[in-house]
């Protein structure tokens, strides 16, 4: 946020100071952001990889479109001043809807619900096209394995990966279900199988990005960084509005830089992964990890002030998060310099 301190010495001066901070108001307006979260009505389990589509509700046309990360989350950001529609169109499940008005706030908080529709009968793909070529017995496995994650119990897992596996080998042109039998055996941290059953999704489709962003979570808790970071620009190539694709590049360079002591030679991994972590901030202001990250940053180029900034951020965000506690010692370490 911009603060402006005018010093008003002359009504006249005061006139223009005034004029000067509705400029920039009108400027902070230039864009907004919608961020929200999809969930099964069933259970109300996270939504994963999911197509969100931001519409215009006064034309009621198309303008892009999201997938949610593996909590259900999905956001909009850079976008101007308007009324706008957000879609969700999956296979199985009722299409949920709710408009937002940003014609006069900043940031809008969409939560959908997805209902069990049993008359579908075609499935939308990773890329998000209608693929009609699924057979019916496929699609029905499909949707025996996405109720199965639905009810939000972790046992039912294995439950849906034998459902995928069943739909895939009926149809092995049946991306979304790859896609699924992937990040459902990382839930179960088969590594192994994860990474073939994604690598089978990108065979298929070159073009199913969250696969490729999958992977990188997987090659990162190996250390294989050159993996991960191959994999992340081919998906940010494809999809570069992925700030969750953003945070996990700049991880793989921050991984990179932390190996090398010396920091003339690091400070172009840590560049890179600033780079990075900034842009994953553009797209997810509140983006925990991110703030963690861009901290640990910083304190590695003695900006501790702006280090502990981001930590406090990331507190704020996460207060009882993985990290809470390491973050909290680290920071009364560093004022007790």
């Amino acid at each position: 946020m911009i603060k402006l301190k005018v010093v008003l010495l002359l009504s006249s001066i005061a006139a223009i100071a005034l004029c000067q901070v509705a400029t920039f108001g009108q400027g902070a307006r230039a864009s907004v952001e919608i961020h929200g979260q999809v969930r099964f009505a069933e259970g109300g389990a996270p939504a994963a990889n999911v197509v969100v589509r931001l519409e215009s509700n006064e034309g009621g046309g198309y303008i892009t479109e999201a997938f949610t990360d593996r909590l259900g989350k999905f956001s909009f950001t850079g976008i101007p001043p308007a009324m706008y529609s957000v879609r969700v169109r999956q296979t199985g499940y009722r299409d949920a809807q709710q408009n937002v008005d940003l014609l006069t706030m900043s940031s809008g908080l969409v939560l959908l619900q997805l209902l069990r529709d049993a008359s579908a009968s075609t499935t939308a793909s990773v890329t998000g096209s209608i693929n009609a070529n699924v057979p019916p017995a496929a699609q029905k496995e499909f949707d025996k394995g996405v109720a199965a994650l639905a009810e939000g119990n972790k046992d039912k897992i294995g439950t849906a990966v034998h459902y995928f596996e069943k739909a895939v080998s009926l149809y092995p042109q049946f991306v979304e279900a790859r896609l699924k039998l992937g990040t459902a055996y990382m839930d179960l941290e088969q590594w192994d199988k994860a990474e073939k059953a994604l690598l089978g999704t990108i065979e298929v489709d070159p073009k199913a990005f969250n696969a490729l962003f999958a992977l990188s979570e997987i090659y990162l808790r190996e250390n294989k960084f050159a993996e991960a970071e191959k994999v992340l620009v081919q998906g940010l190539a494809i999809q570069d509005a992925s700030y969750l694709g953003h945070l996990n590049l700049a991880r793989v360079y921050w991984d990179k830089a932390r190996a090398v002591k010396d920091l003339a030679q690091a400070r172009p991994a840590l560049e890179k992964a600033y780079e990075e972590v900034k842009r994953a901030l553009v797209l997810n202001p509140d983006l925990a990890g991110a703030h963690l990250l861009k901290g640990n940053l910083l304190l590695r180029v003695s900006r501790a002030a702006d280090a502990v900034a981001e930590f406090n951020t990331y507190l704020r965000l996460e207060p009882n998060g993985p990290f809470a506690a390491e973050t909290r010692a680290l920071i009364e370490k560093i004022n007790h310099r």
